[in-house]
């Protein structure tokens, strides 16, 4: 059995329909989509009249070769990277998720995380159902192929009418391609135009990376249809009471180069660095940030501040993020093997250190010593996000309060633990302001405990599900 929080996925998503190069340009597309997951990989493809696809454990390029991509060559195709949470990194939980009904094959391929999984699952069970994975991706496909609707897309948009919480999601039959995106938006999708073919992925600097013309965001509860002819055309699924847009997307989880709502990621970032400046300055002689999520915050803060920024860490680029590690003594000996300090750059200075959170508190803690070790004189850290204070139920891997170092804790308590000679967290409000939008389009659950999704049924959860 799994526990509520082995579900919790914060993954990439990329689909394509009508070239001929579908499952190269998926590979591509996973490739730039990396920094999403690095537990698992997976594409699918539609070979004839029915679905072949290939996933494994490991990054993109550990997963796929020159002979496997031949054998998912294809007009159609979508792709998936994972991270696990809480140690279930198992093959049969790698996506897509691949399933044959009265409908025909269709492959699923999710980012995010569905608070009623359990409820639809337990019903689905007593309806006869039986499950293969732990992941709630599955129960989204039981969902479909359990529908009394004869034409496939009333049963894909019945099914999503059922489901509660946070997605984007990619569905591919033989002959259509189906975009879907929670009604408050909560995770990202996006899509793009290539060569008079339509791709869909989780983050612009996908559709950058293999040519494609970013053409619009899917919107907060649309289903887009795409089939492989004929014209694209929505439907809507629900509409929110408001969007609310994760907020992290723009403070840590998503590639510097990709951009949200109109706005850059990188150059939100530089404004989050350079508000945390302007409220709380410090005497120092050198700015440094934490690779590779919170150099753009670094520099904005330097920048303001009117204080040299110098790169004080290295990063080994051959390991992966540290916040997405499914256990808390692997994301320790990451850390360890992770980050490497430049001495002659903080040797006798006073250093501010920037970074993008604290939710464990670890890596803040490893770091500050690693610079002291190196010889800075002071170390003062300046978080360019609020204190992270409660679970996140959408797809982030923080869904037990007793996990978040800021819970219980004051700013000054957190500075003792982390051993740092100042602590400073940007204010929700100025995080809001510097990102450009107003708060109500944002969710910052994690920071205030406003859930734009209501968690009423989350109290009565098993342990298993």
């Amino acid at each position: 059995m799994v526990t509520l929080g082995e579900l919790r996925e914060e993954c990439g998503v990329f689909g394509v329909i009508g070239h001929r190069d579908a499952a190269l340009l998926t590979y591509y597309a996973l490739y730039a989509l990396q920094h999403r997951g690095q537990e698992s990989a997976g594409i699918a493809s539609v070979r004839r009249d029915w679905i072949e696809a290939r996933r494994g454990m490991g990054l993109v390029s550990e997963v796929f070769d020159d002979e496997i991509l031949g054998e998912l060559e294809s007009d159609t195709a979508i792709g998936h990277v994972r991270y696990s949470t809480s140690g279930e990194s198992l093959l049969v939980n790698a996506q897509p998720i691949v399933v044959r009904f009265k409908h025909g094959s269709l492959a699923l391929a999710h980012n995010g995380n569905l608070i009623n999984a359990h409820l639809l699952k337990e019903r689905l069970e007593g309806e006869g159902s039986i499950f293969q994975t732990t992941s709630d991706t599955e129960v989204i496909a039981h969902l479909i192929a359990r529908q009394p609707w004869s034409d496939l897309e009333e049963a894909v948009l019945a099914a999503l009418k059922e489901i509660r919480g946070a997605y984007g999601l990619v569905i591919m039959t033989k002959d259509r391609l189906f975009a879907a995106r929670d009604p408050h938006g909560i995770r990202p999708l996006v899509l793009g135009r290539l060569n008079g073919t339509f791709v869909v992925a989780s983050e612009t600097c996908a559709l950058e990376t293999i040519g494609a013309e970013f053409v619009r965001e899917i919107e907060p509860g649309e289903l887009l249809v795409i089939p492989k002819e004929g014209e694209v055309y929505s439907l809507q699924i629900d509409k929110g009471e408001r969007e609310a847009f994760c907020v992290f997307e723009y403070i840590y989880f998503a590639r510097p180069d990709s951009d949200f709502r109109n706005r850059n990621v990188h150059l939100v970032r530089k404004n989050l660095g350079r508000f945390l400046a302007e409220d709380y300055p410090v005497i120092a002689d050198v700015v440094t940030g934490v690779p590779d999520s919170s150099i753009s915050a670094a520099s904005g803060y330097a920048e303001e501040a009117k204080i040299p920024y110098q790169m004080g860490l290295i990063k080994n680029r051959y390991l992966g993020r540290t916040f997405i590690q499914p256990t808390q003594r692997l994301r320790e000996r990451g850390v360890r093997l992770k980050l490497n300090p430049i001495k002659q750059v903080v040797w006798g200075k006073r250093v501010v250190l920037v970074d993008d959170s604290i939710v464990r508190g670890t890596t803040a803690k490893h770091i500050v010593q690693l610079l002291r070790l190196a010889g800075a004189k002071e170390v003062h850290l300046r978080i360019s996000s609020p204190p992270y204070r409660f679970p996140c139920y959408y797809g982030i891997d923080t869904s037990q309060a007793s996990e978040l170092v800021a819970v219980g804790r004051s700013v000054e308590e957190i500075r003792e633990m982390i051993g740092a000679d100042s602590l400073e967290f940007l204010s929700v409000k100025r995080m809001v302001e510097a990102c450009g939008f107003s708060y109500d389009s944002f969710c910052t659950a994690c920071f205030t405990g406003d859930y734009p999704v209501s968690l009423e049924k989350r109290v009565s959860l098993p342990n298993d599900f």
